[in-house]
């Protein structure tokens, strides 16, 4: 995977250390900041592929900012962390901020890693699959032209089994040398 860009929120400096440590050996650029005001000016500034905030911090909530996060970044994944896991907030940053993944503290890093890794491979597949569409669509339009401009140009002939029926190319070979011979 190449590398990719992860920006850890969290108004505590220990768990974004840990976290920046757990993602040392990954393929990724980590930046750290202490608040959402702080997290919503990085991602002003740079293209980051995972977000992943505290819920209760000083401010604004972390389902709060990765409500903005989903609004002005929808391409960017969004993961969440608590220490204290109420049905409410997680409610919330599921329905309002789109969350992949709602981990409680203290996380394992394994799992945190193993989420990111999924989620990264998700959204290119995602990507892929938007790229085939559209290359079939272009394909599909292509051949509906075909068969505007010259119909019957694509239809085939059946036999009783629905077998392809195939001209007979040599005979047809054969009249063409005929009429040009």
């Amino acid at each position: 995977m190449s590398k990719y860009k992860i920006l850890f929120v969290d108004d505590e400096p220990h768990v974004t250390a840990a976290l920046v440590r757990a993602m040392r050996r990954e393929p990724c650029e980590t930046f750290n900041v202490d608040s959402a005001k702080a997290g919503l000016e990085l991602l002003a500034k740079e293209r980051i592929h995972v977000v992943v905030s505290d819920e209760q911090m000083p401010g604004m909530s972390g389902s709060e900012f990765l409500t903005i996060v989903r609004e002005k970044y929808p391409d960017t994944i969004r993961i969440i962390l608590t220490g204290q896991a109420s049905l409410e907030a997680t409610i919330r940053a599921i329905n309002e901020a789109g969350v992949y993944r709602f981990f409680t503290k203290p996380c394992n890093a394994v799992d945190l890693k193993a989420t990111i890794r999924q989620a990264l491979q998700q959204k290119q597949l995602v990507k892929q699959t938007r790229k085939l569409l559209k290359n079939y669509q272009e394909q599909a339009a292509a051949i509906e032209q075909l068969e505007v401009s010259s119909p019957g140009l694509l239809s085939l002939e059946t036999d009783e089994d629905g077998a392809i029926l195939v001209e007979d190319v040599e005979a047809n070979l054969e009249d063409l040398l005929r009429e040009m011979g």
